[in-house]
């Protein structure tokens, strides 16, 4: 063949190449300023609903399910509690009253729990505050685990009682153990898009403000011995109101029925 002819057929294809690679360039671009255009609507969307929001964990972020099942506390740890009335309500669920209450300051503050937590509460070092509720008189704190939260976990969990005179006399406690880490990481819904499926879904009040945004962990499947649990969005609105987000699949979690209830 001649050279001059096999020259041509080289830049003819390499033209070609040219332009199919400058097309694909062109349509990623344009995908990404799409992005970037939907996302800033989003956030448009929200000024003009005076909704402010905090700083957000930073992107990208991933994540995995987990695996855990509730402890069965030995006679042995329950020996080793002292200054208590110390019994077993399940096998899985500690209940004690202790002998002498300790008396809270008419402010709490979580800090004032941190010494008789220590001395007087098993595993205590992996719980952490979540809530004072006044109305029903509780103290609660939830288990954690590698810093990030068990929302709503009912085998990971203590409650503490005080009476009328803002005094702590019992508590009730369930722990989680053998976590396990079931898939391999992989990324998961960044916290602005948790936020717009609340706000689609109505669930943000103009002239609210977004206090907190945590990533922590839901159950998904509970079973007989164990429970399987997915990174889920906390989002709290004005203080006050806790909003849950599956950081997988981007449903809306209910706690407020028995079982974790999704909302469409």
């Amino acid at each position: 063949m001649d050279w001059s002819k096999i020259k041509t057929i080289f830049i003819v294809t390499f033209l070609i190449l040219d332009v199919y690679l400058f097309y694909q360039f062109v349509k990623i671009r344009d995908a990404n300023k799409y992005e970037l255009i939907t996302e800033i609507s989003f956030e448009d969307k929200l000024k003009a609903d005076e909704i402010h929001y905090v700083e957000l964990p930073k992107t990208p972020i991933k994540d995995q399910y987990i695996s855990a099942k509730p402890k069965a506390f030995s006679k042995e740890e329950l020996a080793k509690l002292k200054g208590q009335t110390v019994y077993l309500k399940n096998a899985t669920t500690l209940e004690s009253t202790l002998d002498k209450p300790i008396q809270l300051n008419s402010k709490f503050e979580e800090a004032s729990m941190s010494s008789f937590l220590k001395e007087n509460v098993l595993y205590s070092e992996h719980y952490a505050f979540w809530e004072k509720n006044d109305k029903k008189n509780t103290i609660t704190y939830l288990q954690q685990y590698e810093g990030d939260t068990f929302f709503n976990n009912l085998s990971g969990m203590i409650t503490f009682y005080f009476n009328k005179d803002n005094q702590i006399y019992a508590y009730e406690q369930t722990y989680l153990e053998g976590i396990e880490k079931l898939t391999a990481k992989q990324e998961i819904l960044p916290p602005l898009k948790a936020i717009e499926t609340l706000h689609q879904k109505g669930m943000l009040k103009p002239k609210s403000k977004i206090t907190k945004v945590e990533l922590g962990y839901a159950t998904l499947i509970q079973l007989a011995a164990s429970q399987v649990m997915a990174p889920t969005w906390h989002i709290v609105v004005d203080n006050k109101q806790d909003l849950f987000v599956n950081a997988f699949e981007g449903q809306i979690i209910d706690f407020k029925n028995d079982e974790n209830k999704v909302v469409e």
